[in-house]
């Protein structure tokens, strides 16, 4: 099984010009394009940024709470802190689910039809 990336492609990449992409920002598809990623990623961050700061401030000022012993040593604490993690996780893997399903085949398509290539 060969791993070796194939040799970038000799005939150079046309760039396109200034109005190309004034016409392309402006178009209806990459305005679905940017309203799709737009309403994908700003409410999962905002919901993630306030699940972290809800987790600092029982840290700062829920002690007791967050040492609640649920097992062992196993507190309230260590469980939000390990689903911290969880969770980034949780969000790179549907991120990549979606933007491969979603985001990326209109990118691509937009991108080639600049260069060129359709």
């Amino acid at each position: 099984m060969a791993t070796e990336t194939p040799p970038p492609s000799k005939s150079p990449t046309r760039l396109p010009s200034t109005e190309e992409f004034v016409a392309v920002q402006e178009s209806a598809e990459f305005g679905e394009l940017r309203g799709s990623y737009r309403n994908f990623a700003f409410p999962l961050t905002v919901a993630f940024i306030v699940w972290y700061l809800l987790y600092v401030l029982l840290s700062s000022y829920a002690g007791d709470f967050m040492g609640t012993k649920l097992f062992g040593n196993f507190n309230v604490a260590m469980a939000l802190g390990l689903a911290q993690f969880l969770t980034t996780f949780l969000i790179a893997w549907w991120y990549a689910r979606t933007a491969a399903a979603r985001f990326d085949p209109k990118a691509e398509a937009i991108k080639s039809r600049m260069e060129g290539g359709a």
